[in-house]
């Protein structure tokens, strides 16, 4: 079946030489996906209840967050690649990208009950959001129709998961995953004329949004009268958060790793926006995810002490996100950040602060994390200093 000829127009693909910005509408999808991020975070603090209101172990949590946010990201990654190479300037795109974004509302709304026989709803969402990226991309990119089967493929198990019980929906579900991050190695690299300003810029927005549901997680955790002890905790929840987007933000990485793309053939460049922005963003979302359902956890009661469940998420949440942080910096070659390293495995020390007080546990990562920042800011101003010394 041919599209008519107005829709091939408004799909065409735009040049790489020419400049790309990120869109408002872009931004107002983000906001969308940022949803999902949000019930994530709720299915990880459910998994922490106690009695009647919990809904399975913590560990379970874990591995449903997992598996969901693995199939999601992918379809995301998918998405932020489109509007890269299709940008949505026109009626028609933006239609699309509207009915895009109304497949991953979708999905979200039935994440609490994915694994408790709302699977379907969720398999509808991912249906559409692949159909209309697939409907977009057949018309800009040949390229691109090697990875549609894949994607249909796991809409198909996701769909088989959503009808089954038992430990087989987390097989389905897993298997959908590795079908997913795996088909770039099975259909090959041969690369995607990308333009690296907007890849930087997209997911940099990505994460402060993200950053800002960290935020949210501290007004829906305080609950009660405000007193001293909640103020305290509220406000060390927001160093913290402060401490991850300093991280991420605060040294203008982002001009240094759009040089770095823009130095790469269009193969290479591929693989490396795969690897950053792909595969070392999940470890640091998942960390935000981690973060956000502990200090929730933790205001609650910020003066008493953390069950062992939340005083993890916290403190494992704040590993995952340097972790992640450190393979970004590692596949782009940017300037290597030791220090964050080193706060990636003191993090889960304070865990047995947590269980004695959770504002303890906050006051120790931030300082942990303040300390290594300040640190690294210090040896900086140093370089250039050293530098004229020696000249």
């Amino acid at each position: 079946m041919r599209l008519p000829s107005w829709f091939a127009e408004s799909v065409a693909p735009v040049s790489p030489d020419q400049e790309l910005r990120v869109s408002t509408l872009e931004l107002f999808f983000d906001l969308v996906f940022v949803f999902v991020v949000t019930q994530l975070t709720t299915l990880l603090v459910d998994g922490f209840a106690d009695g009647a209101e919990a809904h399975g172990s913590p560990a379970e949590g874990a591995l449903r967050v997992l598996l969901v946010f693995g199939v999601i990201w992918w379809m995301y990654s998918g998405y932020a690649w489109l509007t890269n190479a299709i940008p949505p300037s026109r009626p028609a795109r933006r239609v699309l990208i509207l009915l895009g974004m109304a497949g991953f509302l979708i999905m979200a709304l039935a994440i609490p009950t994915a694994f408790d026989g709302g699977g379907w709803a969720f398999a509808l969402g991912y249906l559409i959001i692949v159909l209309v990226h697939s409907g977009l991309y057949f018309q800009a990119t040949a390229s691109f129709v090697r990875v549609v089967p894949f994607n249909l493929a796991a809409t198909a198990l996701l769909f088989a998961a959503g009808l089954v019980d038992g430990p087989l929906i987390y097989l389905l579900w897993a298997v959908a995953m590795v079908l997913l991050w795996g088909s770039p190695y099975f259909i090959g690299q041969k690369g995607f004329s990308l333009h690296p300003a907007h890849i930087v810029e997209r997911h940099g927005l990505l994460v402060i949004v993200a950053l800002g549901e960290s935020v949210v997680a501290i007004g829906i955790g305080a609950h009660g009268q405000v007193d001293p002890g909640l103020l305290l905790a509220a406000t060390l929840g927001l160093a913290l958060a402060a401490c991850l987007w300093w991280s991420y933000f605060g040294r203008d990485d982002d001009v240094a790793a759009e040089h770095a793309l823009l130095r790469a053939e269009v193969v290479r460049r591929t693989r490396l926006i795969l690897g950053a922005y792909f595969y070392a963003h999940i470890p640091l979302l998942l960390g935000i995810v981690g973060v956000a359902a502990g200090v929730k956890k933790a205001l609650g009661h910020p003066l008493d002490h953390m069950h062992l469940a939340p005083a993890i998420a916290l403190a494992l949440g704040v590993t995952l996100y340097l972790a992640g942080d450190t393979l970004y910096r590692r596949v782009l070659g940017l300037t290597a950040r030791p220090l964050r390293l080193a706060v990636a495995v003191l993090a889960p020390v304070t865990i047995v602060l947590g269980l004695w007080a959770a504002v303890a546990q906050l006051a120790a990562l931030v300082v942990l994390f303040a300390a290594a920042l300040a640190a690294e800011h210090r040896r900086t101003q140093a370089v250039p200093a050293e530098g004229q010394v020696t000249a």
